[in-house]
């Protein structure tokens, strides 16, 4: 059997080991565009702070391993430009291979928008370790004054670590919070985060372009220019699927490839997952797309299982995610208040201050838990936690929650851990709900 995989990340990475462990006779052959496999996209931020210290401790398992010691044929410089679903093969420009079963991992690339000058040097965005290289590489002593366009998950990361290394940070939000998967109010705590570490927010302003001579020197908005030394955008991702365009594959209208529970596209023996795909939404009850890589990796390892005849289906997702920002933790999972308006459920909301820890052991650190919740069956809708401590742990309860479709009353029952340390004896989401 002929297993063909575009994409050497998580996705595909994870089919691939699926596929290599349970098929002993398998060809695998996977066709990366760069030349880095399996690498952790989410540190990058903290490879610019410092924090990860080289690139390299980024990279799970490495071509020559996929090679070497699981016998796949991982090819590096393979940008796929065509796929032949009558006659089943992948071509690029100087390549042609044939499939049995093909599984499109292609991730997804950051937004450029079309804004004047957005070709001048000194203009980053940061998807993998090659932006990232290049990122440092402008971001020498000199630099002092960064942009980062976007407030988003890698804006936010990339703004936290910047001014770990002592540069002067500007960050530009087209609308009027950061964070917008936040509820509006809540959002405020971030704004007041930011510019408590020296950060320049400019929110309600669209940028328009850049300036320079060769290389940039300001970002031109709709409110003046901005001084920047180095720009960093990161307004979104799109998936990769533009080479798809002709091959009868059913896509998302956002571009994603439309999957089911088994990872299959309406075409036989073609499959998709990660960054490139949608996820089912348990709680919208409908295909969504969420990029992340806990998505992607779960998804890549069942597309494997499922291209070797063993299929097990993907349960979905609920919108868990969780940022450090600062001193604070972000997290949050299910539907905000916007996005349940958007779907149309009557709905209400809880909010209180609570502790992480018992009050009276030294050094609680306060956390404000929103929760929403369905008016008339009182089905928890989803969760919002900001807080110092403690955050992490929750979030993973309410997500747990959601999974299996509970109610707001029936996290009162939950049995969950104490000791004054690590809890008061009413944990803050069970005091939450108790105030609904």
């Amino acid at each position: 059997m002929r297993y063909v995989i575009i994409g050497g990340d998580a996705a595909g990475m994870s089919a691939a080991m699926q596929i290599v462990r349970q098929d002993q006779e398998a060809k695998v052959t996977t066709l990366e565009m760069g030349v880095i496999y399996s690498y952790a996209q989410c540190g990058l931020p903290y490879l610019v702070g410092g924090i990860v210290d080289s690139s390299d401790s980024l990279i799970a398992r490495d071509v020559e391993t996929f090679r070497n010691k699981y016998g796949i044929d991982a090819r590096v410089n393979h940008e796929v430009k065509h796929v032949d679903t009558e006659h089943k093969r992948v071509s690029g420009d100087d390549f042609e291979v044939e499939y049995d079963k093909l599984l499109i991992a292609t991730g997804a690339s950051p937004i450029m928008p079309p804004w004047d000058g957005s070709d001048l040097k000194g203009i980053h965005t940061i998807k993998t370790i090659q932006d990232t290289e290049a990122l440092l590489a402008d971001l020498t002593e000199d630099v002092r004054h960064v942009v980062v366009i976007g407030g988003g998950y890698i804006g936010l990361e990339m703004v936290e670590n910047l001014v770990e290394i002592s540069k002067q940070v500007t960050l530009v939000q087209r609308g009027s919070q950061l964070a917008t998967i936040f509820d509006e109010d809540l959002a405020e705590k971030i704004h007041d985060e930011a510019k408590s570490h020296g950060v320049e927010l400019r929110l309600n302003e669209s940028v328009k372009g850049f300036k320079g001579e060769n290389y940039v020197s300001h970002v031109v908005t709709d409110k003046g220019n901005i001084k920047a030394d180095v720009v960093i955008v990161a307004t979104g991702v799109k998936p990769n699927t533009s080479f798809l365009q002709d091959t009868g594959i059913h896509l998302h209208p956002n571009g994603a490839i439309k999957v089911n529970h088994f990872m299959e596209t309406n075409i036989e023996d073609i499959y998709a997952a990660g960054d490139c795909a949608t996820q089912y939404h348990r709680v919208k009850k409908r295909d969504d797309y969420i990029p992340l890589g806990t998505h992607a990796n779960k998804q890549g390892r069942i597309a494997g299982l499922v291209m070797v005849g063993k299929p097990k289906p993907f349960q979905g997702v609920v919108g868990t995610s969780i940022l450090k920002f600062f001193n604070l933790t972000l997290a949050r999972t299910g539907l905000s208040s916007r996005e349940i308006e958007k779907q149309g459920y009557p709905y209400q909301t809880v909010t209180i201050d609570s502790r992480d820890i018992a009050g009276y052991y030294p050094t609680p650190e306060q956390m404000t838990i929103r929760l929403c919740y369905h008016t008339e069956t009182e089905q928890l809708l989803g969760g919002q936690i900001i807080g110092k401590a403690g955050v992490d742990k929750r979030i993973d309860v309410l997500a747990t929650a959601l999974f299996h479709e509970m109610r707001i009353g029936e996290l009162e029952d939950l049995d969950l851990a104490y000791a004054p340390p690590y809890n008061g004896v009413w944990d803050p989401i069970q005091q939450t709900a108790r105030r609904r």
